[in-house]
Order: C-alpha cells, then structure tokens, then sequence
C-alpha cells in the first residue's frame, strides 16, 4: 500500500508546509519549521527522515531514531491520507525492516495518550503497549510506550 524512502534535502519546503497544518503540527507539539530550521532537522545524526507515499505520491513522514540500544519511530500522515491503513501498512514495514534486516532488539513508538487515533494506528502495526509516561523533556503531555511485536 505504501513505500517509505528518504527524504530528499529538496523536499524540505514540503515538510515545512506540512508542519504549518494545524492538522499536523498539534500531534508534534505545535511545532513548525523554517526551510533552515527543517534541512537541519533533515541532517541530524541519530534520525533518519522518510517520505511515505502512496501511488508515488508524498502523504507522510517517518523518522527512525537510535540511541545506543534502543530505538523507535516517529510519523504522520497528512490529514487526507488518514483512515485508509496507510500509517500501520508504512509502520509495520519499517518496524520489521529495523528488527529483522537491521537487527534492532527493540523497536518503539510512544503516541500521547490523549491521541487515540495514533495508538489504534500503531497497535494495527503490530506494536503493544508497555508503558506509560509522564511529560518530560521529550514530551508535553502523557504518552503510552508501545513496543514492536509484528
């Protein structure tokens, strides 16, 4: 249904306009991004970043991001790509690639838990929950620890 491929530097104005989306940036925080501010993003050393397309069209992004042992997943999809299985079918793709080819021990999501839909996407991936949170550094409100178990 869907194929996940790197983002390219040139795409960076796409991702800054989809995180100007109300739709979009208040499942990030309310964040938003300068064309600066995203090729940064688009260059860390510990994420990659993905577009996921569906039919070779953009719909959504998707960023892997390790320290030491573990790792997880991070991912949106606009808002009319919503609803269709197209998060779960990226997700579980990614979650085994990262497992099985790469050999990650663990694979993580952590969704706030007032994002009910994200956590239904992502256990119809295959991830379980193991945890709750409290907001901290990395998030701004609750948030369930989901683990890979496709």
């Amino acid at each position: 249904m869907t194929v996940v491929r790197p983002v390219e530097e040139d795409e960076a104005d796409l991702l800054v306009r989809w995180h100007a989306d109300p739709e979009v940036s208040r499942y990030w925080d309310g964040e938003t991004f300068t064309r600066e501010e995203m090729l940064a993003r688009l260059r860390r050393e510990h994420v990659e970043s993905f577009l996921v397309e569906e039919q070779g069209r953009p719909i959504g992004y998707l960023q892997v991001w390790r320290e030491g042992a573990a790792g997880g997943v991070d991912m949106f999809l606009v808002p009319g790509a919503r609803g269709r299985g197209l998060g779960p079918d990226a997700a579980r793709a990614v979650a085994r690639h990262l497992r099985d080819v790469r050999g990650w021990p663990r694979v993580t999501v952590d969704p706030y838990l007032w994002n009910q839909g994200a956590v239904r996407a992502w256990s119809r991936a295959g991830f379980r929950a193991v945890a709750e949170g409290e907001p901290d550094a990395d998030h701004t409100a609750r948030w369930l620890l989901m683990e890979f178990e496709g």
